[in-house]
């Protein structure tokens, strides 16, 4: 805050306020309509402009307006709106108090180009973890005022460039500005973000090329994790990562969403990628009482009926306190249906099992053996999801010495679904790597890469599929943040925190029914694979029973985080920080299986009642069988217990970490440029436990292995004001990333399938992953009309880890043989696989991103803008099949991400539309090097929102999402082999919204 004498006050408030004695207006509500057209032109006379149409009297100090422009303002606004718009881009805030306003410069900004700021108050922490009161506005009495969506990207623009280190903001409105349905969804239009999607819905983030479990996510100043599931196979199932699940949340509760890019010595240790942070909404954001309602129906065209999205929010303030409570429910019926492929494998034919009109040479290339897939499944996923948040936040701030803030959030997340599939998967299937049954294959398309294409058959046994899947996660924080300003340079900041994250899937039955002995065929050629079958597949009569199969899921993970730091300002110009921390982390889950599958006796026969046709929309129709009734006819259990516990899946990660830092703050003039600056170290030992059941030779044995690792961690940054629009900036740093959940497992986990299967074993000997970031970048900024930047990074990390995968007997992976199903022995051949240390990978990209408003287009064209960014990306890492290896591209990598919005607003209505792109990535390593890597095409998912102001604070709006119906296609290796093709449709919503 500059120290301004109090006759440059009295000055500069006669020299305004004297034109307008004569016309005050009596009533200056915050809130009253002024009809204003003021022009571009020099800040002092817009200023004295809009005291003569208001009545208001405004203060500021001569030298904040000396030098300083707006571009005008146009139209019909609110008294605080009105000075809102013509201080944007100014670096100026303003609080008004009846008919007085009070102007002054926004926190950390230079007030002039040749005059060197006087100190903030609170210490510069711009490029670091936020002291733990981040959340509260800049400087005390500032108001988080967010009108509209051109300004929250003001707002947004204004945060970027104060920054030192590289970071993006997303802002009040700007968050719930577009029809997203949930928090990823906002986060995939910030620069160097793709999101991975999943029925639907964006779920987890890839931030500069690296994915979910390289990024940190911070919650009100505190480290968090929740897990959710998916509901196909091909995507995971349930996710036990740390990989942060961003549809747990509703982007309405939150008021601002900082990605920083780079690193600081005095944030925490860890994502690599980067830190996302979030901050839920505070009392103390806003001026007075405030209280939002908002009520949206929404539809899907996959679906029928519609669905509730609500969102409330009450803040008061009295005097030195202030409480605020927010909730937000909404409910979504997605479809997600097409085709799957599954179990793309190298297949051996019998010389029995090939038909007379097969050709010789193609008879070789069967006997030999041919890619193709284990299934070929005409598939659907019904999904029906329920999203509950509630943040409430209390702050007591008895002046600037002291202030505190205690937050909570709860939130839940329901998910039932009804999953169908039919594929060639029956007791004469196509499944495993030798066909030796009664299957013949009649014809065959195979191509250069060996892989079969196209193909009919006789003697195929057909097995449709019916899957309920109920679960829960329930996520719960609470946070106390404190800030203590012991002298005038000495400030002390606390934070105590926990976070649970529950996830339970009480519910996961399946149902299988059989046909058997029918032609079938597949030609996986067509963008949408096509299936022929040789008997009627909606006839019951053509159905019996083959098995059943029974899960129960459970994961929990509970973090317990203290910090205390502290700031000295040795002089205006240096600041040192210091502080220490206690990180404690657990996660444990399990999962329990009725005997893996339960193969009732073949050919079990069942009422007709039992069996009905899917009933969502699907490419084909097809017989599927009652769960609820079929269970009961069986007999079967549905509650399971620790006598059911899949061998391997109930491990525990234990991890306590204590780190400590201490860093330099730099905020000084060299000449005419300004340069702000931190450089500082940082030291973390962590200790790690990892418990389970460990596969050795003789069976699975209960151990628990004990790890740790330390390390120093330095961290620079520097931004340089080179001109009044010119910010250059240059950061490097060294991080660590721990592993993954699953890789440190003390155990081993087994997926099963007729006639193969896969092994997935852990590793808690593995080290951190650990790398070397340099970045820069040049940013000018065009006054508050918008901005261009263009910027690079490059990461060095040491000891990739990386996948080692091989195919064995199952005899030799240790295992015992009573997790096997039927039809399979020892000799059963299955991939396995397990992370180890691998010699190190490199990413490197290029970041560019262009915001502007049109302001220079005459009369209404003047309220279009435009907000853009691109990102290139490569990285490559080492992944071994056996004794070869083989470099892919980093998994979730897309080489390109860009995002480009058009907006238009005016006082009255606006409109905007977005296109979110990113290109095709790897998702795994595949089972073998000639069916090595597998991932998603790329996509483009377009939105939109409009929305018209029926009267000040009351506003109608309309919403699309996913507007071209963008297809999900999965493929596996170089060769392009089709995995899945989906859509997921289209949404709509109509709502009202009203603030008061």
């Amino acid at each position: 805050m500059h120290r301004i004498r109090g006759f440059s006050w009295i000055t500069l408030a006669i020299a305004l306020a004297a034109p307008v004695v004569a016309e005050a207006k009596a009533d200056a509500a915050p809130d009253r309509q002024v009809a204003f057209d003021i022009a571009a032109s020099d800040l002092r006379s817009a200023i004295s402009r809009y005291s003569r149409a208001t009545g208001v009297q405004v203060i500021v100090s001569p030298d904040l307006v000396a030098g300083r422009r707006t571009a005008g303002l146009q139209g019909t606004h609110g008294i605080r709106a009105g000075l809102d718009r013509l201080l944007r881009g100014t670096d100026l805030t303003a609080s008004i108090s009846g008919d007085v306003a009070i102007l002054k410069a926004a926190a950390t900004r230079p007030t002039a180009r040749s005059a060197r700021p006087a100190r903030a108050a609170a210490p510069k922490t711009a490029a670091a973890d936020p002291a733990p009161l981040a959340a509260v506005p800049e400087a005390e009495g500032d108001e988080i005022v967010v009108s509209g969506y051109r300004e929250s990207l003001g707002r947004a623009q204004d945060l970027k460039r104060r920054a030192v280190g590289s970071q993006d903001f997303i802002v009040a409105t700007d968050i719930a500005a577009f029809p997203d349905l949930n928090l990823a969804e906002s986060l995939q239009r910030v620069p160097g973000i793709a999101i991975t999607r999943d029925g639907g819905e964006g779920r987890q983030i890839a931030l500069r090329g690296l994915g979910a479990g390289f990024t940190r996510t911070q919650l009100n100043g505190m480290e968090v994790l929740g897990n959710t599931a998916s509901g196909m196979d091909n995507r995971g199932g349930v996710s036990r990562s740390r990989a942060f699940d961003y549809s747990l949340f509703a982007s309405e509760l939150f008021g601002r969403v900082t990605v920083r890019k780079s690193y600081s010595a005095d944030q925490d240790e860890g994502g690599i990628a980067g830190t996302v942070q979030l901050t839920s909404a505070k009392p103390f954001d806003y001026s007075g009482a405030k209280f939002v309602v908002s009520a949206k129906a929404q539809t899907n065209d996959n679906t029928s009926g519609v669905t509730p999205r609500l969102v409330g929010l009450a803040s008061v303030r009295s005097g030195d306190f202030g409480a605020l409570v927010s909730v937000a429910y909404s409910q979504i019926k997605t479809n997600e249906y097409g085709y799957r492929n599954w179990g793309w494998g190298l297949t051996k034919y019998g010389a029995a099992n090939i038909g007379p009109n097969i050709d010789a040479a193609t008879r070789e290339k069967l006997l030999a053996g041919v890619y193709q897939p284990t299934a070929q499944s005409p598939s659907t996923w019904y999904t029906d999801r329920k999203r509950l948040g509630v943040t409430s936040s209390l702050q007591y701030h008895p002046g600037d010495d002291f202030k505190l803030d205690v937050d909570f959030l709860y939130g839940r997340l329901w998910d039932k679904r009804d999953d169908y599939a039919i594929a060639s998967a029956g007791t004469n299937a196509l499944t495993g790597g030798s066909i030796t049954g009664g299957q013949v294959i009649q014809s065959a398309v195979i191509d250069d890469t060996n892989t079969l294409r196209a193909a009919s058959f006789s003697g195929i046994d057909q097995r449709s599929e019916h899957h309920v899947v109920e679960n829960h996660t329930d996520f719960y924080q609470g946070v106390a943040n404190a800030s203590w300003k012991v002298s005038d340079r000495l400030t002390i900041n606390a934070l105590g925190g926990y976070e649970q994250s529950d996830f339970s899937q009480p519910v996961f039955d399946k149902v299988f029914l059989e046909a058997k002995d029918m032609t079938f065929g597949y030609d996986t050629r067509p963008t949408i694979p096509v299936n022929t079958y040789g008997k009627d597949l909606t006839d019951p009569n053509n159905w019996t029973l083959q098995r059943l199969d029974t899960q129960e899921n459970q994961i929990t993970s509970k973090y317990a985080n203290a910090k205390l730091d502290a700031a000295y300002e040795a002089n205006d110009e240096i600041t040192f920080r210091t502080g220490a921390q206690f990180k404690h982390f657990v996660n444990r889950g399990y999962q329990y299986n009725n005997k893996i599958f339960h193969n009732v006796p073949a050919n079990t026969a069942i009422p007709n009642d039992l069996k009905h046709l899917v009933k969502p929309d699907t490419l084909i129709q097809y017989i599927v069988g009652d769960i609820d009734g079929i269970y009961s006819l069986i007999g079967d259990p549905r509650k399971l217990g620790p006598a059911n516990l899949q061998a391997g899946s109930d491990f525990r990660v234990d991890e306590k970490t204590w780190s400590g830092f201490a860093q330099l703050d730099f905020d000084l003039m060299l000449g005419d440029l300004r340069l702000r600056a931190n450089a500082g170290l940082r030291y973390y030992s962590t200790d790690l436990a990892s418990t389970g059941n460990l596969a050795t030779t003789g069976g699975l044995v209960p151990v628990r292995i004990e790890t740790s690792s330390e390390g120093w961690l330095p961290a620079a940054n520097l931004a340089l004001d080179v001109t009044d629009n010119l910010v250059v900036r240059l950061s490097s740093s060294r991080n660590v990333n721990r592993p993954g959940l699953g890789d440190l497992a003390a155990a081993g986990s087994i997926t099963t399938r007729p006639n193969g299967g896969s092994v997935s074993f852990g590793n808690p000997f593995l080290q951190p992953y650990k790398a070397t970031s340099v970045e820069g970048s040049v940013e000018y900024y065009m006054g508050n009309d918008g901005f261009a930047s263009l910027g690079f990074f490059y990461k060095k990390m040491d000891s990739f880890i990386t996948s080692a995968t091989k195919q064995i007997p199952y005899s030799q992976t240790g295992l015992p043989l009573s997790l096997l199903i039927q039809g399979q022995d020892g000799n059963t051949i299955f991939d396995v696989s397990q992370p180890v240390n691998g010699p190190g990978a490199n990413i490197k990209g290029i970041e560019a991103a262009f915001k502007h408003d049109f302001t220079f287009l005459p009369g209404p064209l003047s309220n279009l803008g435009i907000v853009a960014n691109g990102t290139w990306f490569d990285g490559h890492q080492d992944v071994f099949y056996g004794t070869a290896s083989k470099r892919l591209p980093l998994f979730d990598l897309s080489k390109w991400a860009a995002n480009i919005t058009l907006y238009y607003e005016d006082d009255l209505w606006g409109a905007r539309i977005s296109d979110a792109y990113r290109s095709k990535y790897l998702t795994g390593a595949g089972n073998a090097l000639a069916n090595s890597g597998g991932g998603i095409n790329g996509t483009h998912n377009i939105d939109f929102e409009a929305h018209i102001k029926l009267r000040p604070g009351l506003r109608l709006t309309a919403e699309g999402i996913n507007l071209t119906n963008e297809p999900i296609r999965q493929f596996v290796s170089d060769a392009d082999r089709t995995e899945v093709y989906t859509t997921s449709g289209r949404t709509f919503a109509l709502g009202i919204s009203a603030e008061f």
